[in-house]
């Protein structure tokens, strides 16, 4: 299995914290030197591991505040091209 490689480049915020110290955190994460994306996981303490998460874009980030403050948000998807 090929190393991952990862680099917090921002700590935005903790969201959580459970009985054994591991974190919820959101982050701006680049992964394998990439451009840095929104993530969302659990943490140990010293961030030498994590459990599973979600990453977002930035555009996805965006959709996602814009939902969690009731705002609308553009709609891209061409439902002709899904059906």
């Amino acid at each position: 299995m090929a190393e991952l490689k990862y680099e917090i480049k921002e700590n935005i915020g903790v969201l959580s914290e459970n009985a054994k110290g591991w974190t919820k955190e959101l982050n701006l994460i680049s992964w394998n030197d990439r451009e840095p994306k929104y993530d969302i996981r659990e943490w140990n303490p010293d961030h030498t591991r994590m459990g599973k998460g979600v990453t977002l874009s930035t555009e996805e980030f965006e959709n996602l505040r814009k939902l969690i403050n009731g705002e609308e948000i553009e709609d891209d998807i061409d439902e002709e091209k899904i059906i």
